[in-house]
């Protein structure tokens, strides 16, 4: 991606080689990849620098739009993202101050659901993957209502297993006090003997 510098001020962007106009003279498309940067440099162009240091994970922060900056001295336009923002990480209720704003809907009352948080989707992943589990083996309990088969305790053991750690977990996220240590419960950090393993775990799944 490149800048048009006019006066100090960025006047256009060029997020592919194209040719354009500049005054009374035309350049073509290639000139971005056959000036040097200072030729380039010469009539205003410069190759952005993409500054991601601001930058975190969509899943957990919500980050600001990329501004450009030209630095004459330094002879540089950065792209750079200003500081990110935490999403919520709890439920929000709607307020005594939404209400006194006029913000409060008319089908709402102080103290009722207005936005639900991110621990309550994250806890519904759980409660949709430790059921997507436990299907697989529903047949066995179907299996033993009809034709009354015991079900073996292999699964039965299993089936346990996987509706305590999904509480366990559950529980973790549901304790967790901020978005930071929420995005911690599910980092992966390489172990001695190579595995990676995050704090919240995994559900168990049936060995074959």
């Amino acid at each position: 991606m490149y800048a048009l510098v006019e006066s100090g001020s960025i006047t256009k962007y060029f997020n592919h080689p194209k040719g354009f106009t500049l005054g009374d003279l035309q350049y073509s498309a290639d000139i971005f990849t056959k000036w040097t940067a200072s030729e380039l440099a010469a009539i205003g162009i410069y190759e952005v620098t993409f500054d991601d240091s601001n930058k975190k994970d969509e899943q957990w922060y919500i980050n600001t739009n990329q501004t450009f900056t030209y630095n004459a001295s330094a002879g540089t336009v950065t792209a750079a993202y200003g500081t990110a923002t935490a999403k919520a990480h709890a439920d929000t209720l709607w307020t005594q101050a939404d209400s006194d704003n006029g913000d409060l809907p008319s089908d709402k009352s102080v103290g009722d659901l207005k936005d639900r948080g991110l621990k309550y989707n994250l806890i519904q992943t759980i409660k949709q993957q430790a059921a997507g589990i436990l299907q697989d083996t529903d047949w066995y309990i179907v299996r033993k209502a009809d034709a009354g088969t015991a079900v073996p305790s292999s699964i039965t053991t299993h089936r346990a297993a996987v509706r305590t750690k999904a509480a366990e977990m559950e529980t973790a996220i549901t304790n967790a006090s901020n978005i930071p240590a929420l995005e911690t419960l599910y980092t992966y950090t390489k172990q001695e003997d190579g595995s990676t393993t995050r704090p919240l775990g995994e559900l168990p799944t049936l060995e074959s």
